[in-house]
């Protein structure tokens, strides 16, 4: 399938529009097929590309992008590519393949790719399995260059994939789109975990790099420093952090986030609740993660819970753990009460 864009000449309203595959917006770039020269993460980082002349590392100059192995006895449909997750579903606009200080090693030729896809898919399966539509049909770029190119398509998507022909290097990948809200989640209430409403930890098996206290953070995680992550398990256990709601409710959704956890995050997860000293109950079944993913799950129980276990199997580090729900009447009566009794 194909509904594609060509390079336009000095049409650049959508760069007003916010670019939801930066870092900042909970962008990810998932998988490149090459970067043996300078890292794939780099195309969605903040800011322009910098450069520092004569700064050699053991892969040869170090440059702010990313940078694949030049291609020997390449055809002329042979090309690398990168797959990158907006931070949000999106109506995209226009991109911009930033080419900046790359001047005898940018590709000539670029195109990009989209897909929806429901749920939280491995890179394999976005590689292999999903099938792709070009939305910026392949056309020439410029080194050196922030190259702008405008998007006709009215369809939602949640990954991009970058292509480069045939090889060579790209500093930054702008993605300025629309985002929409997906209408499952317009009803989530409160955060009922959050510190600044009241939720805070009561125990944890490991802290070891980095307290469990930065999962109840405000905000979006900026390093994985910014989170909870545990030494490494050599038992057959499991790592786990127990919170205390800001008071009795009825949990509709969780968000668990492993931004920034690419090589360490756990490999799957369970949530659990109890209402005060009651028997604990599943929330969310031991379920897969990504690494470095913004999982939301909906939750379907209609039990009241004061507290909710997290589990990580079997190890491994989370930046944030959201906990989306309503007070029951009870909840609500006690929140007053301590809010008064304050005062």
């Amino acid at each position: 399938m194909s509904t594609t864009s060509t390079r336009p000449a000095g049409q650049s309203h959508f760069l007003s529009l916010p670019d939801l595959a930066a870092r900042s917006a909970g962008g990810a770039v998932l998988w490149a097929n090459d970067d043996v020269f300078a890292e794939k993460e780099n195309l969605i980082k903040a800011g322009p590309a910098e450069y520092r002349p004569a700064t050699f590392g053991h892969k040869g100059q170090i440059y702010d992008g990313w940078e694949t192995r030049r291609r020997r006895g390449a055809t002329a449909d042979s090309h690398d590519f990168a797959i990158v997750r907006l931070g949000a579903p999106a109506i995209v606009r226009g991109v911009v393949v930033d080419t900046a200080w790359f001047t005898g090693n940018y590709p000539p030729e670029a195109s990009v790719e989209a897909a929806f896809v429901e749920g939280y898919p491995t890179p394999e399966e976005l590689a292999e399995k999903v099938e792709w539509t070009t939305i910026v049909g392949r056309h020439a770029i410029n080194g050196d260059t922030r190259n702008p190119c405008s998007v006709d398509s009215p369809r939602r998507w949640t990954h991009l994939r970058l292509s480069i022909y045939p090889d060579g290097g790209v500093a930054r990948f702008r993605v300025h789109a629309e985002g929409l809200l997906d209408p499952r989640f317009t009803e989530l209430p409160l955060d009922l975990a959050a510190l600044e409403n009241g939720g805070r930890i009561t125990g944890c098996s490991n802290m070891f790099y980095s307290s469990p206290n930065n999962l109840l953070l405000p905000g979006t995680p900026r390093t994985m420093g910014d989170g909870w992550e545990t030494s490494r398990r050599r038992d057959t256990g499991n790592d786990w952090v127990q919170v205390r709601l800001a008071g009795q409710g009825v949990l509709a959704a969780a968000e668990l986030d492993t931004s920034y956890f690419i090589g360490n995050a756990p490999g799957s997860a369970r949530l659990r609740g109890r209402d005060g000293d009651g028997d604990w109950f599943d929330l969310l079944e031991q379920t897969e993660l990504q690494p470095d993913t913004r999982h939301r799950f909906l939750l379907t129980s209609d039990r009241p819970v004061t507290e909710a276990r997290m589990d990580i199997y079997p190890d491994g580090g989370m930046a944030r753990l959201r906990l989306l729900g309503r007070l029951t009447p009870d909840g609500l009566a006690k929140v007053h009460e301590r809010w008064d009794s304050s005062s």
